[in-house]
């Protein structure tokens, strides 16, 4: 059987073809990711067109082919789908040129393996066209698994964990993040401006969501056992799930544990920064200072991270504007920013010449001032830092402008 399909080049921005007249245009459009799944892309496809056909509106089935060697195109075409190929690899690639050539004014996503009910498109549509919501999200939790539908280990331990990160770093109440199932319109594709390739593209989509304050729903569905192979790889899926979680909340990873480094750090230097301090039955001294030093300075670099990662992903398009990052760039100029980090820097220097004169000074005996040196130094390294970031941020700022 000859294929017929279309192709086009892409550009993975994430926006959608021009609307089509409104003459033209299906109500519902349904996206199935295609990879060697000969075994249930063509039921997936005769459920959606008879989901379609009873809710007696119009529509298609778009399949996006991503290098399948077992017919699965020529089954989809037989099946009464529109198959398009996406040369790029990657389950958020094939979304991505999806999005991209649908038609309908409601998008449907789902994986071509049977595991999810396409009869049911209705209830994934109503919401978006009876009740104004602009994003509809499946839950697996709190509807049915059935049995061998999912492993253990992804049923009691993968998907909570990612799905309880979700909520924690976004602040969001989606009880699955990470059903595949899904249903929204086409301006909130706009406006979630989706770009990653890869397994993760199921987060982004979900936190850019968050990000634009969409509408948001859930309705419990039953998962089925899949037909055919399995395409998802474990651990390496799972990482690339929580690589862009703590990436896109750039905070979990860099202010907390700065904010805790650079408060212990400094107790510590103030506990021992005028001599030795008696606790318990030890004495502390230079260990504690040395310790407190380090701690305050890779503090202090970890809340740089935090500020310029904010920065970039603000200006990206992937975090929300936080208002205490707009009344620092509000306040902030390279000129305050290189008068601070000079003046810790001045300081620290003129502790350090001071140690150095008073030593020449005594007839050079063996150098014991670690205290001073050590508080010296981190005032330093601080206010060079200082001075460095300050640049970047400017260069971040100017790049807003």
């Amino acid at each position: 059987m000859t294929v017929q399909q279309e192709s086009v080049d892409l550009d993975l921005d994430g926006a959608l073809s021009p609307e089509p007249p409104l003459d033209r245009r299906p109500l519902v459009s349904v996206i199935l990711p295609c990879l060697n799944e000969a075994t249930g892309v063509g039921i997936c496809i005769r459920k959606a067109l008879g989901a379609i056909k009873e809710m007696g509106v119009e529509g298609e089935v778009l399949v996006v082919d991503n290098g399948s060697t077992d017919g699965s195109p020529e089954i989809a075409v037989a099946a009464g789908a529109r198959v398009v190929q996406e040369e790029r690899k990657g389950y958020g690639s094939a979304y991505l040129r999806g999005l991209k050539e649908a038609k309908g004014q409601y998008l449907v996503m789902g994986d071509a393996d049977d595991t999810y009910d396409f009869s049911e498109i209705a209830r994934f549509i109503e919401p978006l066209r009876e009740n104004g919501y602009d994003f509809v999200m499946g839950t697996r939790l709190k509807g049915e698994i059935l049995p061998g539908a999912m492993s253990w280990s992804h049923r009691w331990i993968g998907n909570p964990i990612l799905s309880t990160m979700l909520k924690v770093f976004f602040k969001t109440r989606i009880s699955d993040s990470h059903c595949g199932m899904r249903s929204f319109t086409r301006e909130a594709v706009q406006r979630m401006n989706l770009h990653t390739t890869g397994m993760e593209f199921a987060s982004e989509m979900v936190v850019a969501a968050l990000r634009e304050n969409l509408k948001i729903h859930e309705i419990p569905i039953t998962y089925h056992p899949r037909v055919g192979d399995s395409k998802l790889e474990g651990l390496r899926d799972a990482w690339r799930h929580v690589r862009f979680m703590v990436l896109f909340s750039p905070s979990y990873l860099f202010r907390l544990p700065g904010f805790l480094l650079v408060a212990v750090g400094l107790l510590a230097m103030l506990a021992v920064a005028g001599g030795p301090r008696a606790l318990g039955s030890r004495t502390w001294d230079y260990h504690v200072l040395l310790f407190g030093a380090l701690g305050t300075i890779l503090g202090y670099n970890l809340l740089l991270f935090d500020v310029l990662a904010k920065r970039f992903s603000m200006e990206a398009g992937f975090a929300k504007r936080e208002q205490w990052l707009k009344d620092l760039s509000r306040i902030f100029t390279l000129e305050r920013g290189l008068v601070l980090g000079g003046l810790l820097l001045l300081a620290g220097l003129g502790l350090e010449v001071k140690i150095v004169f008073d030593w020449a000074r005594s007839g050079l005996p063996a150098m014991m001032a670690v205290r001073g040196f050590t508080i010296g130094l981190t005032a330093i390294v601080i206010g060079l830092q200082t001075v460095f970031a300050s640049f970047f941020l400017s260069l971040l700022l100017i790049e807003r402008r």
